[in-house]
């Protein structure tokens, strides 16, 4: 029987640079998102190349999807890796009410389906005594985020979920790692309403596939935390170092249009 990557939020982005990474590596892919059709290229695509591939689509801003996903996936075969990568982001004061059902859809994703998920991957991949867990959160966790404090708050929650998460599994021949890239080149802005922000004008946007690459190596090494290039890692420790009141105010300028 293969090894099996399970990855959500497979449709684009940075799902499907982890999808050809580990059909590169060998592994027979599990992929999911909200829809088939959008997954349904990249599944000809590597199928087209000799990888096995399964899809199941999940809505995972619903109750007990991530659960349902999880053993449908187990259902196939033993998940080695889990890739926690579905998520969104939403732009918009906390007071504001036109965006209540966005929030409450990313903390479903961001927050209950990703914890669900690694959870279940923690409980049946200690049992077997392997398996690597890598939980896509970002270097917005850093920081307080004011006019993305829900999604700023959603990545804190599941850095320090990680970072916990690996402790708890050390000997057990699980790893899990949190990746924390900055801002990268997929379609995240556009469908968080976050085009036109400050930041996305100052500072660059990495490549999708050298990100994937970075964390898929952090991965495999083990690594608890990962922050994909020099500037963000310097961001992050700074962040750290920084006043919470000063860092609150250079997020609120970050994220202003």
């Amino acid at each position: 029987m293969p090894d099996y990557c399970l990855i959500t939020g497979a449709s684009g982005g940075l799902g499907v640079e982890f999808a050809r990474l580990a059909a590169q590596a060998g592994y027979a892919l599990i992929l999911s998102a909200r829809s088939e059709a959008r997954l349904a290229p990249l599944a000809q695509e590597l199928i087209a190349k000799g990888t096995e591939v399964h899809i199941l689509t999940a809505d995972l801003a619903q109750a007990g999807a991530a659960q349902a996903l999880w053993q449908s996936a187990e259902a196939i075969g033993p998940v080695r890796i889990l890739v926690n990568n579905a998520g969104l982001g939403v732009h918009g004061l906390i007071q504001s009410p036109d965006t209540w059902a966005q929030d409450t859809t990313l903390l479903a994703v961001n927050v209950t389906a990703a914890a669900d998920l690694m959870k279940l991957a923690a409980i049946d991949m200690s049992t077997r005594g392997q398996g690597r867990i890598l939980n896509v959160a970002s270097s917005a966790a850093f920081m307080p985020g004011p006019s993305m404090s829900r999604y700023h708050a959603s990545k804190a929650f599941l850095l320090n979920l990680s970072e916990a998460a690996a402790s708890d599994l050390k000997g057990t021949g699980v790893t899990v790692t949190a990746l924390c890239p900055g801002p990268t080149a997929t379609g995240f802005f556009d469908a968080g309403n976050v085009n036109g922000a400050l930041a996305l004008k100052l500072l660059p946007k990495a490549n999708a596939a050298s990100v994937t690459r970075s964390g898929w190596r952090a991965m495999m090494s083990g690594k608890a935390v990962h922050i994909p290039g020099v500037l963000y890692k310097i961001i992050a420790f700074a962040m750290r170092l920084t006043p919470r009141p000063l860092a609150t105010t250079i997020a609120k300028l970050y994220w202003r249009k």
